[in-house]
């Protein structure tokens, strides 16, 4: 028995019991007392509507579960950002499905649901696939139109990406089963082809209220925009349908016709389950984020037959380079070892102990070499992070580090591959970027209830915010005891270690999903094929290095 193995894995364990409880939380969206009503009107909520629509007992991933958690309470919140979106399955056809939650506000935009939005129609729009719109919104939430309304990132980069979208081929869906007014009128007219739903469902750009405020014209909400206007009269809407279930059919039936699509042509064969036990990660990964582990055993766990041809194998060691299969398609890892590791000695150069997690020069370079060999051959690239930063001092800085960063960096930003992020432990400061961080366009990233994210540990945070928080204090005259500097580093570290979790950074979108680490593969496969079905047009250029 491996008495610190089953303490890794108890804590990993309860780690992920949380991330149930939350997910368990955020399906409920606006609360139980909401769903009944909308069922009473004989709707579906967003959720219901989305499992209905894609394919019975098809794999799914559900993009920003987290988004606007614990953030607008003024508001009385906006759980998942009051918008439900994944990636699945329609009659076999890989589509991105985003669905307004009529539960939360009735469905407003809050700038968190705008970001959320533009995040759905970017998976789109990178991998060429068809979108879908099941829209059930009052528009934008009001009390804060400043921050959703008229910047680049904003409400109107909806409708200006729907046109573009368009243009290049890629199928948009609507169906409004519920409000839609204002600027939202658009979304679903943009579209490629958009139904509504009689009765309950209705679009205008301004309501009857606002109408009769106006122009003084006295008229009801449905004779204004409801089914049989917009499907008889106007000609703005294609399809009317009798219910929600109704409207899913058609769309169903629609994209059951669509056509094949130009691939990639990413390798894929057989899938193989790993030879290791999956199970084992919650192990090998250590409680505290400071603790050596060998990120080769938690890699074995995540690709077929649990091969990995390492690239490099005895140079620059903290990084580990190679090739696997993950559910039969071909990838290339970029992977932070986590151990110490000791390096070979020669006449010149003697033997030197790297710390594990940090990039060091003969790392950065081999990383660097691997993803221009990846990009070559068009194998899609996984990062896995836990990193917490590039090697600093004298020795490192005199051999260059910044420039062998640099090097790093310039390939990961101008990989034309697809790229996919895991963030397994920590991911700090520049160590975020050099490994592929939200920046740094990632098809998917997501993080692992391990998973934290920063600019330092809270730890080094803590001690150095703590010194600036102490010299202004006793700048103003106040006498620091070490019982007060013991609790100003708890009240700092406490704000901090808030800010590093992962589900802050999710309920921002710095991330896509925080997930069960026995999710990984399937979140990798299908990025992979999402991915298959946009065509590589661009050339890998490096462009200049500085040497």
């Amino acid at each position: 028995m491996d008495i610190n193995f089953n303490k890794n894995e108890d804590y990993n364990k309860l780690l992920l019991s949380d991330l149930r409880k939350r997910l368990m939380k955020v399906k409920l969206g606006g609360g139980q007392k909401r769903i009944d009503k909308l069922h009473q009107k004989g709707k579906l909520t967003a959720r219901e509507r989305i499992d209905y629509l894609l394919d019975h007992n098809s794999k799914s991933l559900e993009i920003g579960a987290f988004a606007g958690e614990d953030m607008y309470l003024e508001h009385g919140g906006c759980p998942s950002g009051g918008v439900v979106v994944k990636i699945g399955y329609i009659k076999g056809k890989q589509c991105i499905v985003v669905a307004n939650d009529a539960t939360v506000k009735a469905g407003a935009w809050f700038p968190i649901t705008g970001k959320k939005n533009l995040r759905a129609q970017e998976i789109a729009i990178e991998n060429n696939l068809p979108i879908i719109y099941l829209v059930d919104s009052a528009g934008v939430y009001l009390p804060m139109q400043d921050e959703i309304f008229p910047d680049k990132e904003h409400f109107g980069r909806i409708f200006r990406n729907n046109a573009i979208m368009s243009s290049i081929g890629i199928t948009q869906i609507s169906a409004v089963m519920g409000s839609c007014v204002a600027g939202g009128a658009y979304l679903p007219i943009m579209s490629d082809e958009a139904m509504i739903v009689d009765k309950t469902a209705s679009i205008f750009l301004a309501g009857s209220y606002l109408v009769k405020a106006a122009i003084g014209e006295n008229i009801d909400n449905e004779t204004l925009g409801g089914a049989t206007t917009h499907c008889e009269v106007s000609g703005v809407t294609d399809y009317k349908a009798k219910d929600d279930k109704d409207a899913l059919d058609k769309i169903k039936f629609i994209v059951d016709k669509i056509g094949d699509f130009d691939k990639a042509g990413f390798s894929k064969t057989e899938t193989f389950p790993p030879k290791e036990n999956e199970e084992d990660i919650f192990g090998i990964l250590p409680k505290a984020r400071n603790e050596q582990y060998d990120m080769l055993e938690i890699i074995k766990r995540l690709v077929d037959n649990s091969e990995f041809e390492q690239y490099k194998e005895g140079y620059g060691q903290t990084i580990l380079t190679g090739y696997a299969r993950i559910d039969g398609w071909a990838v290339g890892i970029v992977a932070n070892q986590r151990k110490l590791v000791k390096t070979t000695a020669s006449k010149t150069k003697p033997t030197e102990m790297q710390f594990g997690g940090v990039i060091y020069n003969d790392s950065a370079d081999k990383a660097t070499r691997f993803i221009a060999n990846c990009n070559q051959k068009k194998i899609p690239l996984v990062f896995l992070q836990d990193v917490t930063g590039f090697m600093v001092g004298s020795k490192s800085e005199h051999g260059g580090i910044i420039k062998d960063g640099a090097k790093m960096v310039n390939a990961v930003s101008n990989s034309v591959v697809p790229k996919f992020t895991i963030i397994i432990g920590n991911s700090y400061g520049a160590g975020n970027y050099a490994m592929c961080g939200k920046a740094y366009d990632p098809r998917l990233i997501v993080s692992w209830p391990s998973a934290e994210l920063a600019v330092m540990s809270g730890n080094s945070a803590a001690k150095v915010l703590l010194q600036i928080e102490t010299s202004s204090l006793k700048k103003q005259g106040e006498k620091i005891t070490p019982e007060k500097e013991a609790e100003l580093f708890d009240k700092i570290k406490s704000r901090y270690d808030k800010q590093i979790s992962p589900y802050y950074a999710a309920a921002r979108i710095w991330t896509d999903a925080v997930i069960n680490p026995l999710e990984t593969r399937n979140w990798i496969s299908m990025g992979i094929e999402a991915a298959n079905h946009a065509p590589i047009r661009k050339k890998f250029n490096l462009g200049i290095l500085q040497v």
